[in-house]
């Protein structure tokens, strides 16, 4: 069993958010694929596809390792069988840089699923949001939380077609 989590906040102010990359991959993975997100426990929106979840925590951002802690628990999957996917504002956007392992390197998120996991073992996949010209005008906090620009957004189809081939090469 796997489990995809795609790191968000939970409502619908957040939508289109940088910080919401991963819960916009997955939503992007389920529509390509005909799947749906039906159902609700753990504090988590999630859905299963064979012998992979996908979960989209109902925590917010920096807590999210409380639902994939209960996931992991509940269905005994293995930390080196979860793969997080979150937004990385440190790399340039368009980024797609996959790890079997490491450190949080600042993200909150991933600092949580370690805590609670108790493990930096855990596979990663981070997608880029870097804006230069964006970033100069705002703190990391509303950086992460600012949406797509137009021009951004035109390029998220391709990105997240990517993106989830980089899904399944890491976990069919």
């Amino acid at each position: 069993m796997k489990l995809i989590v795609g790191l968000c906040n939970p409502g619908d102010v957040y939508n289109w958010t940088r910080h919401n990359f991963g819960s916009l991959a997955l939503d992007f993975y389920a529509k390509i694929h005909n799947l749906t997100w039906e159902n609700q426990k753990m504090h988590a929106i999630w859905l299963k596809d064979g012998d992979r979840i996908f979960l989209k925590s109902r925590y917010f951002y920096n807590d999210t390792g409380l639902a994939v802690k209960d996931f992991a628990n509940y269905y005994k999957i293995d930390p080196a069988d979860i793969l997080a996917i979150c937004d990385d504002f440190d790399l340039p956007f368009q980024t797609i840089r996959y790890r079997a392992k490491g450190s949080s390197g600042g993200n909150n998120g991933l600092k949580s699923i370690a805590h609670h996991l108790g493990t930096d073992d855990f596979p990663r996949l981070r997608l880029g949001t870097n804006n230069d010209e964006l970033r100069a005008k705002l703190s990391d906090v509303d950086f992460v939380l600012s949406r797509f620009t137009p021009e951004e957004k035109e390029l998220l189809p391709n990105l997240l077609t990517e993106i989830c081939h980089s899904i399944d090469e890491h976990t069919l």
